[in-house]
């Protein structure tokens, strides 16, 4: 989500998406170092998950730009890896990453690419058709 919102930001949020994507990955494998995974594995399933990500990334672009049958269809091949028993489930994270969206969008570009500060709205919400406004975020430039 965070990858589509920063799309919207030109050339700056395109930048943006590599280093964040970037970051992933550079965290992935410390993590695989520091759990001791042995280096020719770590590389062979980075190269598997790359190819996993890519392609959640091109369904959820899909979704999130269709309806939400579209959507639908993404999360339950990706997120719940076919395996969904409770449809209402399925339909509440729609409705979560529908909601998400819309809030995101009606952040403050510079905001978002000068803190990289996501606010994440809750799963279940009294009012879920509501976009809370959010706070503009106040800059520390002491020692700059």
């Amino acid at each position: 989500m965070c990858l589509v919102r920063m799309k919207q930001e030109g050339r700056t949020g395109k930048y943006m998406c590599r280093i964040i994507v970037h970051f992933m990955w550079e965290d992935v494998e410390q993590r695989g170092r520091v759990m001791g995974v042995n280096p020719y594995i770590l590389k062979k399933n980075m190269m598997i998950l790359t190819n996993n990500f890519y392609a959640a990334i091109l369904g959820y672009d899909e979704g999130i730009l269709s309806d939400d049958h579209g959507l639908a269809a993404a999360l339950w091949r990706t997120f719940f890896n076919q395996k969904c028993e409770d449809p209402r489930q399925l339909e509440l994270l729609v409705e979560y990453v529908r909601k998400q969206i819309q809030y995101l969008d009606s952040m403050n570009g510079e905001d978002l690419l000068l803190t990289g500060e996501v606010s994440w709205r809750p799963l279940v919400e009294k009012n879920p058709q509501s976009v809370l406004k959010p706070l503009s975020p106040v800059y520390n430039d002491e020692g700059l």
